[in-house]
């Protein structure tokens, strides 16, 4: 349980919920003050997560704690885990009456990379999550303003198969990486270091979320839905892969 400065502006209060891989993780902002609860514990999200949310936020009444946006975490990654994050956002949403942003899973994964130190704000991240039927989740990220952004992605495809656009040099995270053996010549030489540890946090939510807030990217509660990324035509099909968009 810790306490960290995490957000800023007219935005003081944030609940924030990632359950898409073995994480099950909660954060809640308020008035600039960040508390945690984030534990490693798969398949145990559904028996988890209220237990996190009745502890930082007894009694559940959001608004009177000073919660004015839902924020989560939509995938791509684990089905169950994305049902759950969804259906509890979905219900606070609605029975809170709050706006709800939707925070890709991976650029998760980059902003907990950074955070952690696992890479500097400099880098270019490969984030990858192992999409359990032979193929990874992909995504190259940079920074800015110590944001993660999207540079490159994503894709969902066979490890052999991923290929990022240009020559730069890549630090991986994300448990893809248990499939480094499998990627291409090609990228296994760009790749700097591999971390197949890190496992996104609810915290590393707030900055991405306040972004996309700003700019308008906000649900109501009947929007709310994980990404299946096999559904979505925004994900780069493999014969894409090297095409700008």
């Amino acid at each position: 349980m810790g306490l960290h400065e995490c957000v800023e502006g007219s935005m003081t209060g944030i609940l924030a919920i990632e359950t898409a891989t073995d994480a099950c993780s909660v954060a809640v902002v308020v008035d600039g003050v960040c508390h945690t609860r984030h534990r490693v514990a798969p398949r145990q999200h559904s028996q988890l997560l209220f237990g996190m949310l009745d502890d930082l936020l007894p009694g559940g009444n959001l608004a009177e704690q000073g919660i004015e946006m839902i924020a989560y975490g939509c995938g791509p990654g684990s089905f169950t885990g994305l049902r759950i994050a969804a259906s509890a956002v979905q219900g606070l949403a609605y029975s809170s009456k709050l706006p709800v942003v939707a925070v890709s899973t991976l650029a998760i994964l980059a902003q907990t990379a950074l955070r952690s130190g696992v890479v500097s704000g400099d880098a270019l991240v490969l984030c990858t999550l192992d999409a359990r039927i032979n193929e990874v989740y992909s995504a190259v990220f940079k920074f800015e303003n110590a944001t993660a952004v999207l540079k490159d992605g994503p894709w969902a495809c066979s490890p052999g198969e991923l290929a990022p656009q240009g020559t730069e040099s890549l630090f991986a995270v994300g448990s893809g990486c248990l499939f480094r053996e499998q990627f291409s010549q090609s990228l296994q030489a760009r790749i700097q270091s591999c971390d197949p540890e890190v496992l996104p946090a609810a915290q590393d939510i707030v900055p991405l979320a306040l972004v996309k807030y700003w700019l308008g990217e906000v649900q109501t509660p009947r929007n709310v839905q994980p990404v299946y990324l096999r559904d979505e035509i925004s994900w780069k099909k493999l014969a894409d892969q090297g095409k700008r968009s």
